[in-house]
């Protein structure tokens, strides 16, 4: 739904601040809460990513420290 500007300023500030928690309250009618399943799946996911992003930059952390331990010995 759009409004005409004189309908906004019609309203003012405060019918603006009104408007905007009716509609933020509207949308969160519309938030549907996951199941405890998938709720499961989703943080088996997300523990699954943290692991492997963590073994990655180990690795790349290992592999540029060894790289800099032998540029400054040689």
């Amino acid at each position: 739904m759009t409004e005409t500007t004189a309908q906004r300023k019609k309203r003012g500030f405060f019918g603006a601040i009104s408007l905007f928690f009716a509609q933020v309250i509207q949308e969160l009618r519309k938030v549907v809460s996951p199941t405890r399943k998938e709720l499961v799946n989703y943080w088996f996911v997300v523990l699954m990513f943290v692991v492997i992003v963590m073994i990655m930059v180990g690795l790349l952390d290992f592999v540029f420290g060894k790289v800099a331990v032998w540029s400054f010995t040689r």
